[in-house]
């Protein structure tokens, strides 16, 4: 990630940085990537003496299934009932029409019913508002939830998606499917008139204070607007709003769901209501306490975002354990992966703190490609505009050299139970094109072994249809 100024406001939450060998990487608008110099030749024959003594590729072509066939697929998940699903681009659509294919797969034949996305819990209620029972247009919602760091989501891809989520519950109303967000850059108004609702019902007593504290959080603006203000409050402001949203969550955490229910029908659905309108409660609080964090210090801007990856990692967890439903996470490599390839930056990832939490009932699936489009911010211009950016091919010395090897197609392997010349090999570290929401950024390397249990390699990707409305479109 690169570290904004002052004068930036858009907290680019979904930035990974682009992993290839000690460089920053040269942007062209509709070009390739400069690649890093190649190494001497004297070093380039001792390394290629060294790769014919031992090359992996044939051990990793042995362990590679086609990614048209995901039949496969379903052995390497097992039992898993958490499935984090990467990417190596936000901004290529084909990682995300893979995650709609494995997210159909799982549906189909091994009983997924959760579609959980690196987005706004409250983006994720409207949204699964919507796949359940078609309320609101899915193309506005997606217009006013994903904006400012989350502007890439709204394209055709996830689009798709969403259409598909809602034609299956319309098809299939005792099997619905369902939609979440995990992240907690935003809390839309929809939360707080949630909570307080839900107090005045129940709680009148508290009715007084939870209005006084959330009266001067709740956005009435867009969440680009809203993010922007939030990032740029005075650090006694945020610390106010911290203290205010955490006290409301705290009061609804005190009180007896149902206190007053005989029955045993009406106090399960009473308690249900309390469980979810307290969720909303502590999503509302973890907007406040994130932005707490000066972005705006390097050391500061590291323990955000631990706090982040910890905070998506709990709020998955709870849903998997409050619906009994398997949930396939889809976030970025950097999020869903075990291994941090920049541990100044980003501490601790989510798939390691839901690994902590529910042990091997996680699995994760990481992405890697070998040359193509994508879309991100352009941070070598003040302006920071989306634009369209492609590399020619994988990094000198990169994981992907190899990996483009493999086959003349599409394909993925277990990377647990890879022969052992093959894990040898990925238990190097190499560079590996990682990239987020911007570019460029700079290099570094990263194991594949230890970050993934299973790895997709798609040899083309091409840029994401980003909507109208999306990042000033």
């Amino acid at each position: 990630m690169r570290f904004p100024t002052r004068t930036r406001t858009r907290l680019r939450l979904l930035l990974l940085p682009a992993l290839a060998l000690g460089t920053l990487l040269t942007p062209h608008v509709t070009g390739a990537a400069t690649a890093p110099a190649a190494a001497s030749t004297t070093s380039s024959t001792a390394l290629s003496t060294t790769l014919s003594a031992a090359d992996p590729v044939p051990a990793l072509a042995r362990a590679a299934h086609p990614l048209t066939d995901l039949r496969p697929l379903e052995r390497m998940v097992g039992g898993a009932s958490v499935v984090g699903v990467g990417e190596a681009a936000h901004g290529s659509g084909d990682f995300f029409r893979s995650k709609q294919r494995i997210f159909e797969h799982l549906v189909e034949r091994k009983g997924f019913t959760t579609f959980a996305l690196e987005a706004n819990w409250s983006a994720g209620v409207r949204l699964n508002d919507y796949v359940l029972h078609g309320r609101g247009d899915v193309q506005r919602i997606m217009r006013e939830e994903f904006q400012n760091s989350y502007a890439l989501w709204n394209n055709r891809e996830y689009l798709d998606l969403l259409r598909w989520m809602r034609q299956h519950n319309e098809r299939h109303p005792h099997h619905p499917v369902r939609f979440m967000g995990n992240d907690m850059g935003y809390a839309g108004p929809e939360l707080f008139d949630a909570v307080t609702r839900y107090v005045a019902e129940h709680h009148p007593a508290l009715l007084a204070e939870v209005r006084e504290r959330y009266r001067p959080w709740r956005p009435t603006g867009s969440v680009d607007a809203t993010m922007k203000r939030l990032l740029t409050l005075p650090m006694a402001e945020r610390q106010r709003m911290r203290g205010d949203l955490a006290r409301v969550a705290e009061l609804l955490g005190r009180r007896d769901p149902a206190p007053d229910r005989e029955r045993e029908r009406e106090r399960e659905r009473e308690q249900e209501r309390h469980a979810w309108t307290l969720q909303h409660a502590r999503a509302i609080a973890q907007v406040g306490e994130m932005y707490t964090y000066n972005y705006f210090v390097p050391a500061q801007a590291a323990k955000m975002m631990r706090y982040r990856d910890r905070i998506m990692a709990e709020n998955t967890v709870w849903w998997q354990r409050h619906t009994g439903q398997k949930v396939l996470l889809s976030a970025h490599n950097g999020h869903v992966g075990y291994e941090t390839p920049d541990r100044s930056r980003y501490p601790r990832l989510q798939g390691a703190f839901i690994r902590d939490m529910i042990g091997d009932r996680y699995a994760n699936v990481g992405f890697t490609f070998g040359r193509g489009s994508f879309n991100a911010l352009d941070t070598a211009d003040p302006a920071e505009p989306m634009r369209e950016f492609s590399v020619a091919g994988p990094a000198p010395g990169g994981s992907e050299e190899t990996l483009e090897r493999v086959a003349d197609h599409d394909y993925y392997l277990d990377l647990r139970t890879a022969p052992a010349v093959a894990q040898r090999w990925l238990n190097r570290h190499r560079p590996v094109w990682s990239i987020g929401n911007s570019w460029p950024e700079q290099a570094r390397p990263q194991r594949l072994a230890t970050g993934y249990d299973v790895l997709v390699h798609l040899r083309r990707v091409t840029a994401s249809e980003l909507l109208p409305g999306a990042a000033g479109r």
